[in-house]
């Protein structure tokens, strides 16, 4: 909570009347009560009084005077005024005070600033990317492996013991038609100079041959079923196929930042399944239905949740529970996130269901944090046909532009390949995360890759703005570092603009914009405060001096405080912090 909402939180809480409900302070801020008037004029918070109405018997105009008048009596030095209009209190703050706490607040935490540390001594195992082995990282992939990192970051800032699972896909009938494809027409030379490339190929003609020959899909399920029973020849060429696309995976999650603590697949739950369907058949939860063993959820209004193919074999329901059994056992999480798309809604539902159904109380810690597809124009995604655009292409691009217009703005840039490959990068990231992550995201080159508007580059350049004028103080004798290391040589009073206030309490805002991430297991509430305090910091600088003004000690501390939660709100996107543009 962010410290000026706490404090007044607090005070309501104490100064209400005994008949009060008594609001706990986080159920104040969090519950939407107090809010920012609608005209600064007012003050910088409003407390709305009208749900008590009920509670004290009372007009809500009555109520916030009687309360007004309460706080009034012994006002605290950090509030500069406290009054009641039309059933609000409303709150202005001591603007020197809170330049003060803010600043010195930023100052001392540094890139801790924002943490509420709430996590401490909790886990949390979040799943997320999970493409498929022998297959090219294709961009569909791109939601699920940006919201898993922003998560991931988000979590671990808060305190949380972060577990990163890449659950692959990596077990299935595909996997016997790689192996004949292999055997057919592969090419050893060019499976180890671009294993992905090659696998891509095998995959790609064995379904075109398919076509012509059906008996090709007979011989992929024997491979598999070679492959289930261990079959030495098999089982070699599958961990070979395995491992040379982790590596791939790994060499492109590298470009973003991303690195995982498990890559435990289906594969890995193929000897952990039979405890689980013996431990639902010893609770009487399964039934034979048309063949197939299944699990009834009618009185939860679901269908029944396969368990058993008619032959016996696994699907993606029985390896999911038992991962999820694993995960429980393996880290006793306070919770686990599934960073899955909206279309694997239904299954996830099933899933904890049937857990919940067969006593497993713990599932009440795992959620299916469900996404908006990424809609293609002009484009059907299409692995076996090789329609398909590669995630790794979309970053080639994104940075070779920004390249260009590095080298067409600032071709002096030190770097400039670098700095390119942050601020195309970026642009990617933040075009998928400054949407609610529910929302539908159409895919086309031109906006995707746009620098313009409410892009990462907007942020990314008001950040190296902020550097590059920092520099520049130093070049001129002024030591920024050390500016506030002792408060009270500044004075804040100076920071008495419209303008300075309202850039102070966006800083003051963060930690509150992360708990709200946190909260709604989305960072897009984080992407969209880092655009609107690059555009109050902008504003702020187009109209005030810094360099030679009376107040440039204070004005420099202000801008490092920009500079540091830009800094740690880039992180958290899982975005880089150029220092130059």
């Amino acid at each position: 909570m962010g410290l000026f909402k706490a404090k007044i939180a607090e005070l309501i809480k104490e100064k209400l009347p005994p008949a009060s409900p008594g609001l706990d302070p986080d159920e104040v801020a969090l519950g939407d009560l107090l809010e920012a008037p609608p005209d600064p004029a007012y003050g910088d918070m409003a407390f709305p009084t009208f749900s008590l109405a009920r509670t004290f018997r009372r007009a809500p105009a009555k109520i916030a005077a009687d309360l007004a008048a309460e706080i009034n009596r012994a006002r605290p030095d950090w509030l500069e005024k406290v009054e009641a209009l039309n059933g609000y209190v409303n709150f202005t703050l001591n603007k020197p005070l809170a330049a003060r706490s803010v600043l010195t607040a930023i100052k001392s935490e540094g890139r801790r600033y924002g943490s509420s540390g709430a996590g401490q001594g909790r886990k949390v195992v979040i799943d997320f990317s999970s493409p498929n082995i022998a297959k090219p990282f294709a961009v569909n992939l791109l939601r699920t492996t940006v919201l898993g990192q922003a998560l991931s970051r988000l979590y671990a800032f808060q305190g949380y013991e972060v577990v990163r699972v890449n659950h692959l896909g990596d077990w299935g009938t595909q996997n016997g038609q790689w192996i004949v494809g292999y055997r057919l027409w592969g090419d050893e030379a060019a499976l180890a100079a671009n294993p992905i490339k090659e696998l891509l190929r095998l995959y790609i003609r064995f379904h075109e041959e398919a076509e012509k020959h059906p008996e090709l899909e007979d011989q992929a399920r024997e491979a598999f079923h070679l492959l289930e029973q261990g079959d030495p020849e098999a089982l070699a060429l599958w961990k070979r196929f395995r491992h040379l696309s982790i590596e791939e995976f790994k060499r492109v999650y590298a470009r973003m930042g991303i690195e995982f603590d498990s890559y435990a697949g289906e594969a890995f739950y193929s000897d952990k399944m039979e405890p689980v369907i013996r431990l639902l058949q010893e609770k009487g939860m399964l039934v034979e239905s048309e063949g197939a063993t299944v699990a009834p959820l009618d009185e939860y209004n679901l269908p029944p949740c396969l368990i058993l193919k008619s032959d016996g074999s696994t699907l993606y329901p029985t390896r999911d529970l038992a991962a999820a059994l694993y995960r429980w056992e393996q880290y006793q999480p306070a919770l686990v996130l599934y960073v899955v798309d909206v279309r694997q809604s239904l299954h996830f539902q099933q899933i904890f269901t049937v857990l919940k159904k067969a006593g497993m109380s713990w599932v009440d810690r795992y959620e299916h944090i469900a996404y908006g597809l990424i809609k293609f124009q002009d484009m059907i995604m299409s692995t076996r046909k090789g329609a398909i655009v590669f995630l790794e292409d979309v970053l080639d691009e994104a940075a070779n532009r920004s390249l260009e217009i590095i080298k067409e703005r600032n071709p002096d840039l030190p770097d400039k390949e670098k700095v390119a490959e942050q601020v195309g990068i970026g642009a990617i990231i933040f075009r998928f995360l400054i949407y609610s992550r529910l929302k539908e995201i159409s895919f086309d080159w031109q906006t995707a890759l746009s620098f313009d508007g409410d892009t990462g580059p907007y942020v990314q350049y008001t950040y190296a703005r902020l550097c590059s004028i920092l520099r520049k103080a130093g070049t001129e004798g002024v030591d920024v570092e050390k500016i506030g290391e002792d408060p009270s040589c500044l004075c804040f009073e100076k920071l008495s603009a419209p303008e300075e206030a309202a850039l102070i309490f966006e800083l003051e805002r963060f930690p509150d914009v992360l708990i709200q991430c946190e909260a709604g297991r989305d960072p897009v509430a984080l992407a969209r405060y880092l655009l609107e305090l690059c555009r109050v910091f902008n504003g702020y600088y187009h109209q005030h001096r810094v360099m030679g003004s009376d107040a440039m000690a204070e004005r420099l501390f202000l801008l490092a405080g920009v500079r540091t939660v830009l800094q740690n709100g880039l992180y958290l996107l899982g975005m880089s912090a150029p220092e130059e543009m």
